[in-house]
């Protein structure tokens, strides 16, 4: 899929980080861009200095999802790329059932916030692939064969997990699951789906840590010894979105990390 004006992309978390990295590098090659996101502080700001469409919408809610839709295609045209960056986590105790070293007390994940990580990451994710998914089949292909290209946004953690991640990596490794899954079912529309696994990446989500931690989280990375940088997310984005024979893989982007229990 050539890059260039004739195409529109959607990207959710657009507004920040990853999604942000990817939607700059989209909007470098003249793509029409709308950001997808919960934050309408800062969206229509950074929108408005990149060159973008914001839309504010909550990947959870499907009305706030299917009104993004209609505004992007309104100010854009029908996108023929989408790139699923919104996620995240919830607070709370972590780990699947918890003892307290103190008293001994014994306190069981709290299941709501395990079914909103899931919602958030992995059903947020399916929600945004099925609506532009529909809208791509209204195309015709493009001189290559494509129709659209997805790329999806999973995590290492859904093959590693660490102590206290269960319900972050349940819903990255659903993530993971679907991507073969999706790209079979959408390939007879000539659509392809792909998945990054980024690794540890310095995303406005670390922008708190402290330096040492940051160095710390670096020291565990075999090389380059470093965290990750949202341009790296970017330009693999776009090599999937680009390169046909791409089609139905999970990726991952870690400098050869493998994460440890703790």
């Amino acid at each position: 899929m050539e890059l260039g004006p004739e195409l529109a992309a959607i990207i959710t978390g657009g507004a920040s980080g990853l999604g942000l990295a990817t939607a700059r590098a989209l909007r470098d090659h003249g793509v029409r861009v709308a950001l997808f996101d919960k934050n309408a502080e800062i969206g229509p700001g950074i929108a408005d200095e990149i060159g973008a469409t914001f839309c504010a919408v909550d990947v959870m809610d499907q009305a706030s999802v299917d009104a993004g839709f209609a505004a992007a295609r309104a100010a854009n045209g029908q996108e023929r790329i989408l790139v699923n960056c919104a996620g995240g986590g919830f607070g709370g105790p972590n780990k699947t059932v918890a003892r307290a070293r103190d008293d001994g007390a014994i306190t069981p994940y709290p299941i709501e916030n395990y079914q909103k990580t899931i919602e958030l990451n992995l059903v947020g994710s399916f929600r945004c692939i099925v609506g532009a998914a529909a809208g791509m089949m209204t195309l015709d292909p493009l001189p290559d064969g494509d129709r659209g290209a997805i790329v999806n946004t999973a995590s290492v953690a859904g093959e590693e997990g660490q102590v206290g991640q269960v319900a972050y990596a349940s819903a990255k490794a659903g993530v993971i699951g679907m991507t073969l899954v999706v790209a079979r079912d959408l390939s007879a529309e000539h659509i392809r789906c792909n998945t990054i696994l980024p690794g540890i990446f310095d995303t406005p989500l670390l922008g708190r840590a402290k330096p040492q931690v940051k160095a710390a989280l670096s020291a565990m990375v075999p090389f380059p010894k470093r965290l990750g940088q949202a341009e790296e997310y970017a330009r693999l984005a776009l090599e999937m979105i680009r390169n046909g024979y791409f089609n139905g893989e999970d990726v991952r982007l870690d400098g050869a990390i493998r994460m440890q229990p703790r």
